[in-house]
């Protein structure tokens, strides 16, 4: 009997110490849930418990084969580590710049070592204008009020050296002019020249120069308007086929060129339109096309020939056509053939009966300009930048006119600008 009921208590013991380690492995079990941060419901827990202290068997077997059971509860903990565990998410860097932003950086980058700063002795350093690298010979183009500033001038590099500059030519009629400096040819860097013809209302400008003398300066906006002409202080002939831009241009960018988006050249800064002489969002710069006609002579000799056919006169307006009685609503009237111009050696007829229109007096009864070499002119601005554009010194012109109510063509031989202006 004591071996029995040894055995028996043994026995007896032995399932007494299995309950108490079933109820240790599932309070193990559920530590392990919680560290393990995996959610479980309330009912599945409870669940988890009931089944372990009701299967005392299993918990004896178990015990009897501790080697069995680590390897019945080990798969089963990392099963539940594994089925629950959230996924890592990756933190990705945001980019630093958009598109449209690279574009404006990149260009910068090209360009603005082309991009030079024009300064006088006398100004002690100080920007009065801008210009851009056109060759490797070291030609550099600017406005003509930039270059006519001092006598002496000096050119800032992007590397900040500061060398002398000549004035190889200027043309006051296109405000432009060119400066030559002597840097050998791998230190330059050249601004490529792009096409103006192709230049569209709303694309995008880019300006580069040394507003208020603030070297390098780069503003952005679009393309406002083309064809725009510009009075001149010193003379009554105008600057012809402005490109109008509202990226801001201020004083010290003149000069400087204004960019497409792919950085090429379309226009050089000169002027803006503005009652305190800053940046009003109107500003004007001289196409490439005009560059590309202008520069070659600068550099060649010294000056350009702009071409004149010699008449004055004023876009046809509807107070106008009532007023004189004209017997067309689209072109320009004009007023005046000036002596010895080619005008007067071709016959064309100004005004010979004076009106007042809105408060302006003005001539009626010459011809009415509407068409060259059968571009339609619907605006005097339109005879000016069709010969700026299109045609040299020399060159014949087919001029339509009305004269007498009747349409009539009449051939004119170009000359050049009375004093070169």
């Amino acid at each position: 009997m004591g071996k029995n009921q040894t055995r028996d208590g043994n026995v007896r013991g032995q399932g007494s110490i299995s309950r108490h380690t079933t109820r240790l492995l599932a309070f193990f079990l559920l530590a392990l849930v919680l560290v393990s941060g995996v959610a479980c419901s309330t009912a599945g827990l409870a669940t988890m418990l009931r089944e372990a202290v009701e299967e005392p068997a299993a918990a004896e077997v178990a015990t009897t084969a501790p080697e069995a059971a680590a390897q019945q509860v080990a798969p089963t903990t990392v099963q539940v580590v594994q089925a629950e565990a959230q996924p890592v998410v990756q933190a990705t860097a945001p980019a630093l710049v958009d598109v449209e932003e690279q574009l404006i950086i990149d260009v910068y980058a090209r360009v603005s070592p082309a991009v030079v700063c024009i300064t006088a002795p006398q100004r002690f350093g100080e920007c009065i204008g801008s210009g851009f690298i056109i060759d490797q010979e070291g030609h550099i183009v600017t406005n003509d009020h930039v270059a006519t500033a001092a006598s002496q001038l000096l050119v800032t590099l992007a590397d900040e050296r500061s060398v002398s500059a000549e004035l190889v030519g200027t043309d006051p009629g296109s405000d432009l002019a060119v400066l030559q400096i002597d840097v050998p040819a791998d230190e330059l860097t050249v601004a490529e020249l792009g096409d103006s013809a192709a230049i569209q209302v709303g694309q995008r400008a880019i300006a580069i120069g040394n507003p208020f003398g603030l070297e390098r300066t780069v503003t952005t906006g679009v393309v406002s308007s083309l064809g725009r002409t510009l009075s001149r202080d010193d003379s009554d002939f105008q600057i012809a086929e402005l490109i109008q831009t509202d990226a801001a241009v201020n004083p010290g960018n003149s000069g400087g060129p204004l960019l497409d988006s792919a950085g090429r050249v379309i226009g050089v800064n000169t002027a803006i339109a503005s009652t305190t002489g800053s940046n009003s969002g109107v500003g004007f710069a001289v196409p490439v096309d005009i560059v590309k006609r202008v520069v070659p002579a600068l550099i060649e000799t010294g000056t350009y020939q702009h071409p004149w056919i010699g008449v004055s006169g004023r876009s046809i307006s509807p107070e106008m056509v009532e007023a004189a009685g004209l017997p067309v609503e689209i072109g320009v009237l004009i007023f005046t053939v000036e002596p010895g111009s080619p005008a007067e050696g071709a016959g064309l007829r100004g005004g010979s009966r004076e009106v007042v229109v809105s408060g302006i007096p003005m001539l009626t009864g010459g011809d009415i300009l509407v068409a060259i070499d059968g571009v339609a002119v619907k605006r005097f601005d339109d005879m000016v930048n069709y010969l700026a554009s299109n045609t040299s010194v020399g060159d014949e012109v087919l001029l339509t006119l009305i004269r007498d109510g009747q349409e009539i063509e009449v051939p004119v031989r170009l000359q050049e600008r009375p004093g070169g202006l």
